[in-house]
């Protein structure tokens, strides 16, 4: 059953962003409570809500909300916080009737080790984790724990095969999956395979090939790879 908690609230005679920062400097929280009859507008006192939040960790919280002598019923529907610091700058609350059904989602907690992990090396992914039901308020539980510890290798587990009392009705689709048991994934390595031939020179190439063809010049010394020159030979005088 859902913990419940008392909290004091007055009526909030002013609005708007102004008005809500001054009444956070006096230590106090505006708040809105909703219900059949219309919204109210009231303040809690910023040190008793936050000792609440505190102390009260589920998701749905009731709260018997004392608002000037009067007492209702109240579920926690948000908190707002301050986007720097953290701090709580407004509560919205939902007014209730303990004898009334109403929809809330409710988180769901995995409970076990599958023996796809244990034994078959596989990895537990969970994917829904929220639930939404229909259920008297004094019904309402912080957490809908899911035993997943038959859960084989390649197993996924639905919204249909989680075994409720009759109290919930289920309104999330029952093909919804909750949980699954995967293969690990195989991290690919690409081999870098290191080559000795060097990158060729174009220019540098045609410049060897040109020289290794060219005659030397008279006198000079013989090409890269070519034959050596033939020295002229000096002929005789004639007699006169």
């Amino acid at each position: 059953m859902a913990k419940e908690i008392k909290l004091t609230a007055s009526t909030r005679e002013t609005s708007g962003t102004s008005a809500a920062k001054a009444l956070r400097k006096t230590g106090f929280i505006p708040a809105v409570v909703y219900g059949e009859k219309g919204t109210r507008s009231v303040k809690v006192n910023g040190r008793e809500f936050d000792t609440m939040v505190k102390h009260n960790t589920g998701e749905n919280l009731i709260v018997d909300l004392d608002v000037e002598g009067k007492v209702i019923k109240a579920l926690l529907r948000e908190v707002q916080h301050e986007a720097v610091y953290g701090g709580v700058i407004h509560a919205d609350f939902l007014e209730i009737s303990m004898t009334k059904k109403m929809r809330v989602t409710i988180p769901v907690e995995l409970r076990g080790e599958p023996v796809g992990v244990s034994q078959q090396g596989g990895i537990l992914e969970h994917l829904a984790r929220h639930i939404e039901v229909e259920c008297l308020p004094g019904d309402l539980v912080d957490s809908i724990d899911v035993d997943v510890s038959g859960m084989a290798l390649g197993k996924t587990m639905m919204i249909r095969d989680i075994v409720l009392d009759p109290k919930y009705t289920v309104l999330t689709s029952g093909d919804v999956a909750v949980a699954t048991v995967v293969a690990p994934r195989e991290e690919k390595v690409e081999e870098v395979v290191a080559t000795e031939a060097q990158p060729e020179v174009v220019g540098k190439k045609k410049e060897e090939e040109a020289a290794e063809g060219a005659t030397p010049a008279k006198g000079g010394a013989p090409a890269k790879g070519g034959a050596p020159a033939k020295k002229e030979e000096k002929k005789p005088a004639a007699k006169k």
